[in-house]
């Protein structure tokens, strides 16, 4: 089963532990509906259409509500710590987090007694967490996009907020910066870097760059990282490996982008629903 894990941008959200199913554009979870949005929410539900077409099991969410205060994520951390253990997930996809490295341990304290062990991803601020805490390569996959990249390249960084600006401003920017990220254990067993192009890479170098179809209006789209995320968890927990589960990962979004015929008023919704349509193309 799927476990996906993160924080949804609203204060009087409750930490929920169930699973998710997708009504119209609204996640039910237990008896909570939240609409679907960028974020958390977005990798969900792209998780979920990709589940369905699959026909693996609906996935079980750990959410809370959160708008920075961090206190519904201390919540999180303290409610994962206690529950994981003991549990049969068979993927675990974590998204957007207040980071605290000392609840962070906790969590991959509890990581480790789950046998066998899940395949772990991670995006957002749970990479950003991941760093901080020294336990990047813990994890088998992260998604980043090129700013989240740079962060992880720079060795020095303790926050994003101090990424230096000449990293940004390498030479062959993403080859380089997922170098640096590698030489300095920042980085997941594999990365998926999302961008105008697609990277796919581990410590060995790059094994794919998917770039097509190439459909620029997506860019300021917000959400569309998050469907990425959300298609590459459902196919590694459906069996496909990881490399080969970004590089389809990678197309299935990209054709749902096209087949969605993108406005400046699209939605990130309208994406999720040409999802079974671009899987079916790709799978």
């Amino acid at each position: 089963m799927l476990g996906l894990i993160g924080a949804v941008p609203k204060d009087d959200f409750p930490l929920l532990s169930s699973t998710v199913t997708l009504e119209g554009n609204m996640l039910i979870i237990g008896e909570n509906r939240i609409a679907v949005n960028r974020g958390t929410p977005a990798m969900i539900a792209a998780a979920v259409t990709t589940l369905e077409l699959l026909e693996r099991p609906a996935p079980h969410c750990y959410l809370v509500g959160d708008v920075g205060s961090g206190k519904g994520c201390k919540d999180l951390y303290r409610h994962l710590s206690a529950h994981l253990p003991g549990s049969s997930f068979d993927t675990l996809a974590f998204h957007y987090f207040q980071p605290d490295v000392v609840l962070f341990k906790e969590v991959v304290a509890a990581i480790e007694k789950i046998v066998p062990r899940p395949t772990l991803i991670a995006d957002a601020g749970f990479m950003y967490v991941a760093k901080m805490g020294g336990e990047a390569p813990f994890f088998d996959l992260f998604t980043p996009d090129a700013g989240e990249l740079a962060y992880l390249a720079d060795e020095k960084a303790p926050h994003p907020f101090y990424t230096r600006g000449f990293i940004l401003h390498e030479e062959n920017l993403i080859p380089d910066l997922i170098k640096r990220a590698y030489r300095h254990n920042n980085a997941a067993t594999y990365l998926l870097v999302k961008g105008p192009k697609d990277y796919i890479a581990n410590r060995e170098g790059i094994i794919e760059v998917v770039d097509r179809p190439n459909e620029e209006i997506l860019e300021p789209i917000g959400g569309t990282g998050d469907t990425l995320t959300g298609i590459v968890s459902a196919l590694i927990d459906g069996g496909m490996d990881i490399a080969t589960a970004c590089g389809k990962a990678a197309v299935v979004n990209r054709l749902a982008g096209l087949y969605a015929k993108p406005t400046p008023a699209t939605q990130v919704y309208d994406i999720i629903r040409q999802i079974p349509r671009a899987l079916e193309e790709v799978l």
